[in-house]
């Protein structure tokens, strides 16, 4: 079973309004970063991607209903995600909020499922990366400081390495609890923080240097005035600290005892990507 269908077979054959929103935002494409992350690491420890399906749909979940609730008229008010209407647009706002609330719940459900020695360890890190003291705590600090003028560098930081550092980092560090490789967990969890960094201040560059339908959602951050990496640092250095980033995510990768080389190659595709 491919993994997109094991996203569909978590969900009953037939459907509510609600699990149909979910299903919309689930399947509506995207890179699949993180599962593909999760899987990277599972193959450098010898363990087959199939055995990480569970996990990965889970963070997959939690990831899209951040981008449901993301794209709510009272956040950002996004008419466009993936190339495809939002949620909201799609249905309307309150099925979207419970379609949101719905992929939380049912990532929990979902990431039980995984055979794991350790499943009290699994499921509070994936809580805690996407909860109060992570992703929703680099959400607040976003909000917080969406206009506020003098914003630093480690502000910004500080806000996506929860916002976005958290969600990047968790496909690795379950990865390496379902392995039983715990004392891997702290340099994985520092790698995919810094990889989070990066990618955001990816985003940030492309908001400038490309268009709505490049990207297939809104750019619309730097024109609207919050605060960016690019609009602290400007594009040039914006740019150079990216390159610093990811080099100190190859760096840390390096240090780890495992095969690597799966990691790196899905790292070089996040290095590359376009969008």
């Amino acid at each position: 079973m491919h993994f997109e269908e094991y996203l569909r077979y978590v969900y009953p054959e037939k459907l509510s309004r609600v699990q149909e929103a979910e299903l919309y935002s689930l399947l509506a494409g995207g890179k699949r970063v993180r599962p593909n992350i999760h899987f990277a690491v599972l193959e450098g420890y010898g363990i087959s991607k199939e055995e990480g399906y569970p996990i990965a749909a889970a963070i997959e979940m939690i990831h899209t209903y951040s981008l449901i609730h993301d794209d709510l008229p009272s956040m950002d008010n996004d008419d466009f995600r993936r190339g495809k209407l939002t949620c909201h647009k799609m249905f309307d706002e309150a099925t979207a909020i419970l379609a949101g609330d719905g992929l939380l719940t049912r990532a929990f459900e979902t990431i039980t499922k995984a055979n794991c020695k350790h499943m009290g360890l699994l499921v509070s890190t994936l809580a805690k990366a996407s909860g109060d003291e992570g992703m929703i705590l680099g959400q607040e600090l976003d909000i917080t400081l969406e206009h506020a003028k003098d914003v630093t560098i480690e502000q910004l930081k500080q806000i996506h390495n929860n916002k976005t550092g958290q969600l990047l980092a968790v496909p690795m560090t379950t990865a390496a609890i379902l392995a039983n490789r715990l004392e891997d967990v702290p340099v994985l969890f520092e790698v995919g923080t810094l990889l989070g960094l990066a990618f955001q201040i990816q985003d940030d560059i492309f908001d400038v240097t490309k268009s709505n339908e490049e990207m297939g959602k809104s750019c619309s951050d730097f024109e609207n005035g919050k605060t960016t990496y690019v609009s602290v640092l400007g594009l040039k250095k914006a740019q150079e600290l990216l390159e610093t980033t990811f080099n100190m995510v190859l760096d840390r990768v390096h240090s780890l005892p495992m095969n690597v080389q799966p990691l790196l190659e899905m790292i070089d595709i996040i290095i590359k990507r376009e969008k």
